[in-house]
């Protein structure tokens, strides 16, 4: 006789689709492939598997493949030229056989190969490769990986993180860190926040006292002593990124948010307001025109991305002291301009020629849409979610947009109503489930969204983030909705199904020491602040278990 708890358990699992052999074929893999199916036998990876590089632009990728292997596993693969016994090959293919950054992974008992029409698409083959090696266990030297094939590409060719190192320094070896985890999820944007009110962290060798002056003092602690990077740091991280096919981009905030800049060259000030002093530069003298190029001439050398972000944002919080200033009244009047916004957007011009000379592209926040910056050498960045006119007037005035609201991308504010150290906006907030539904049709479907949104980007704002363990609790799992947003079309993605393979992942978060959120058990750690001993990060192995059933 058929219960009725039977009955129902069986109605619940045809509703969803969820049934225990649906849930079997579904990849282990962040973010979900376009395409999949599940292939017959094992392919046991162990020191005897050499890894095959065929035709030009391989070696970069199998060297990354080979030490990451050895890093997770301690398993040691040879690089050869020939075939052996077990053999992961490696291949570049001609353009006319696969897209650009789309790559194939076949898989057998005694083969794998992965292929791409460019080295970017191979990376992204060797990734997906990883994650299956790093989800199964390592058996006395062998790896038995379940077989799949995958067809596969990104959604967006702009998949990014922002770190905010002006309000709080996290240093070199917490970026390469974030940097590994981007890689690992096929992130492939770094924002970096240099500059702010609290602290100059570039060194820029003409002018030595941004960072021996503008680099003292942190958001919590004005004294803070002076933290930077020097250019030999710079050039090492870039090139941590390139190997990762991570592009670097610098933001260098102006004409607002320059106080750090300030106090180390007051002669460029425009000053600001009660609330924020010394906040903007001086956009009525020549010479901050001229100091600021200077800048920015060292770090076009210092980042070869070709884009320059020049934030652009809210500088209406301290441009007060322009009404009162001479050199700004002056400009005014020889240029006629009516109110302050001209002198902003004004100035905004004036420094994006300077980086279109270099041969650069030109970033900013969503503000500069109202300005006359050159449409095909601008990117606009829409943050104000609650704003979404400026998302409209930006796609309607042809700029290619990144989409980065503050609901839900911004990583700084908490994910679960429970939490109080971060941000939320008049009581919303960012759970996973918010981030990976994002986009929305609201978005998707504007006026050429789908030729002018180039991808999506979480900002890691760090007001309220002092520490790594923190940082991590905010990054940790919601890294993992970001990429799948970044990289999975809306009509394939399914929440739940995200879920059972996001729990997988958590282990490898406890694995590498991350004091991570654990969605499935939200008050097993609390949110953290200051330093502690090492704890005990592992998932809650009965929720895991729920959670990975069926999963192969």
């Amino acid at each position: 006789m058929i219960t009725k708890t039977l009955i129902k358990f069986t109605v619940i699992m045809l509703l969803t689709g969820m049934t225990k052999a649906g849930i079997a074929q579904q990849i282990p893999i962040i973010p979900i492939p376009k395409t999949y199916t599940k292939a017959t036998g094992t392919f046991i990876l162990s020191e005897k598997t050499t890894i095959v590089t065929e035709g030009k632009h391989t070696s970069k990728v199998a060297y990354y493949f080979q030490n990451e292997v050895l890093k997770s596993t301690g398993i040691t693969l040879n690089i050869l030229p020939e075939k052996r016994s077990a053999v992961i090959k490696l291949s570049i293919v001609p353009v006319t056989a696969l897209n650009e950054n789309t790559y194939k992974l076949t898989m057998s008992a005694t083969e794998i190969e992965i292929q791409a029409a460019d080295e970017e698409g191979l990376f992204l083959g060797t990734i997906s490769l990883l994650q299956l090696v790093r989800q199964t266990a390592n058996v006395e030297g062998e790896i038995k990986l379940s077989n799949w094939n995958v067809e596969d590409s990104p959604m967006y060719h702009w998949r990014g993180l922002m770190l905010d190192e002006s309000r709080h320094f996290f240093g070199k070896e917490k970026v390469k860190q974030l940097l590994d985890w981007m890689a690992f999820y096929k992130l492939n944007k770094f924002h970096w926040h240099l500059v702010d009110q609290p602290g100059w962290r570039i060194e820029i060798k003409k002018y030595p006292r941004l960072t021996l002056v503008g680099g003292i003092g942190n958001h919590s602690d004005a004294l803070a002593p002076a933290q930077y990077y020097t250019q030999e740091d710079i050039r090492e991280i870039v090139a941590y990124a390139a190997e990762r096919f991570i592009e670097v981009i610098p933001e260098i905030d102006m004409p607002g948010h320059a106080t750090a800049a300030n106090r180390a060259y007051p002669e460029y000030s425009g000053g600001g307001s009660p609330k924020y002093p010394e906040f903007t530069f001086n956009p009525g003298k020549e010479s901050t025109y001229q100091y600021l190029t200077d800048i920015l001439k060292e770090v076009n050398v210092l980042f070869p991305s070709r884009k320059i972000h020049i934030g652009a944002d809210e500088v209406h919080f301290g441009n007060q002291h322009w009404n009162v200033d001479p050199d700004v009244q002056r400009l005014m009047k020889e240029r006629n301009f009516k109110d302050l916004k001209e002198v902003e957007f004004y100035f905004v011009e004036r420094m994006a020629d300077s980086i279109m000379r270099m041969d650069n592209e030109i970033l900013a926040w969503d503000e500069v849409v109202e300005s006359d910056l050159t449409v095909d050498k601008t990117t606009v960045f829409w943050w104000r979610h609650d704003k979404d006119i400026q998302l409209k007037n930006a796609l309607d005035k042809g700029f290619k947009t990144v989409l980065c609201p503050r609901i839900p991308l911004y990583f700084d504010f908490v994910q679960d109503a429970a939490h109080t150290v971060g941000r939320k906006w008049s009581g919303d907030f960012a759970p996973i489930e918010k981030v990976y539904n994002f986009p929305g049709e609201d978005i998707l479907d504007l006026p050429e969204a789908d030729k002018l949104i180039q991808g999506i980007q979480a900002n890691l704002w760090t007001e309220s983030i002092s520490t790594e363990l923190h940082l991590d609790f905010l990054l940790f799992p919601r890294i993992t909705a970001l990429a799948e947003s970044a990289w999975t079309s809306p009509a394939q993605k399914d929440y739940r199904q995200f879920q059972n393979r996001m729990a997988r992942h958590l282990r490898l978060f406890a694995e590498a020491g991350l004091y991570y959120y654990d969605p499935f058990n939200p008050t097993k750690y609390g949110e953290f602040l200051g330093p502690v001993e090492r704890l005990d990060m592992s998932p809650d192995t009965d929720e895991l278990t729920k959670q990975e059933q069926g999963i192969d």
